[in-house]
């Protein structure tokens, strides 16, 4: 109980194995096949889109944040109704975002008077009312098992990738013992409420060290010896030159045991997804098609994209990528008299119906159904990449 055998973990942890995987993952709200994408539901919704939207996109699982659902609606609230499955009316698998990067952000930011970090725990100011705040790794855990989530992730100290070496050891060190106690309090929990290995949560470790191999290996090495049912790429997958960091997560992929689950944590670029997934990631999770198009960006395949045919060879995964798609910024003043449809091959009649003419006027006017559209959209093209990538070698 409690995660993978680590003793069978350690003796593949060096498997190069950079190849594309199709895997199932059972959790307590149904199977999971892999590559998946899940969109951030942060605050338990999406902006503009219901229930019933999400699963109309394909949308098989999400991601909520435990940092803003602790602060609103509160986790008093959120035990009374059951959890979050049933606060929100989501019987599909839920992933639990400890929130370590959102605390860190708060705390590492210009508003250095938000909060502090030391070995014991996060302190911080809310956001909300000015309310300061503890949380520890073991309160993390409490919290995540309150939510009622399928998928728990272990706070961390989440750097900036332009820290020096020696500071991001510290925080590569901080993460390892953190996610110590993260394991022991998931033991202690799993005891307490009477779960066994069918019904747990499953519980992922998070791979810190910047843009630095040596200290990503490290970690991963540590984490492993713990043992968990998945690790996860943290902090910025982008480097201080805004460039993404294919080398690292190429390399970090064979850090991580052949039989555990890879977590590509907030890689979200379609063309970054297709990348990792080629390196041997499997699970994807970003803000980017709803913000985006909530901002009135919207995406698309071109014209001529027909799948991606074969498996492309490890440098062109790190390299290169196939140009498969495009996107439009439903905004500018070119749409205004284009009266194509928005999207003629979406499964959404509303997509097919009402014309980009009609969406350049929503956003110019500021009306939330825009929002919608744009966001529906965009769901659907990055499902449909994910269906896309399930073919490949097939």
């Amino acid at each position: 109980m409690g995660g993978l055998n680590s003793m069978t973990i350690v003796k593949s942890i060096n498997n190069d194995d950079h190849s594309p995987r199709f895997r199932s993952l059972k959790t307590n709200h149904g199977i999971l096949s892999t590559p998946f994408f899940m969109p951030d539901a942060t605050r338990s919704f999406i902006k503009t889109l219901s229930i019933d939207d999400l699963k109309k996109t394909k949308t098989e699982s999400i991601v909520v944040n435990t940092f803003h659902l602790y602060l609103q609606p509160g986790i008093d609230v959120l035990k009374k109704a059951g959890g979050v499955h049933k606060f929100m009316d989501w019987d599909l698998p839920i992933v639990s975002d400890s929130g370590g990067f959102q605390i860190f952000s708060l705390i590492h930011g210009s508003q250095s008077r938000m909060g502090k970090v030391d070995d014991d725990k996060a302190s911080f100011k809310s956001p909300i009312d000015g309310s300061w705040h503890e949380i520890s790794p073991e309160k993390s855990i409490q919290i995540q098992f309150d939510l009622g989530v399928d998928i728990i992730i272990c706070l961390d100290e989440c750097p900036p990738n332009d820290w020096s070496r020696e500071d991001l050891g510290v925080a590569v060190k901080r993460s390892i013992n953190w996610a110590k106690r993260c394991k022991q309090e998931y033991l202690r929990q799993l005891h307490m409420r009477g779960l066994n290995n069918n019904n747990r949560p499953l519980i992922t470790a998070v791979i810190q060290g910047g843009e630095d191999e040596a200290l990503r290996k490290y970690c991963a090495q540590e984490l492993v010896k713990i043992s968990f049912d998945i690790y996860g790429f943290g902090a910025s997958p982008v480097d201080t030159q805004g460039n993404f960091m294919a080398e690292t997560l190429f390399k970090t992929a064979s850090f991580i045991p052949s039989n555990a689950y890879r977590f590509a944590l907030g890689i979200g670029n379609p063309e970054d997804i297709y990348r990792s997934f080629l390196m041997g990631w499997d699970i994807f999770d970003c803000v980017i098609p709803t913000r985006e198009g909530r901002h009135g960006r919207l995406f698309y395949f071109n014209s001529d994209f027909h799948g991606f045919s074969g498996q492309a060879r490890e440098s062109r995964a790190i390299i290169d990528f196939p140009d498969f798609y495009k996107t439009i910024n439903i905004a500018n003043s070119r749409f205004r008299d284009d009266f194509s449809p928005i999207n003629a091959k979406s499964g959404f009649s509303e997509l097919r119906n009402y014309t980009k003419a009609y969406l350049y006027h929503l956003f110019k006017s500021k009306e939330s159904l825009g929002q919608k559209l744009a966001s529906l959209n965009n769901l659907e093209f990055y499902q449909n990449l994910i269906l896309e990538l399930k073919k490949i070698n097939k």
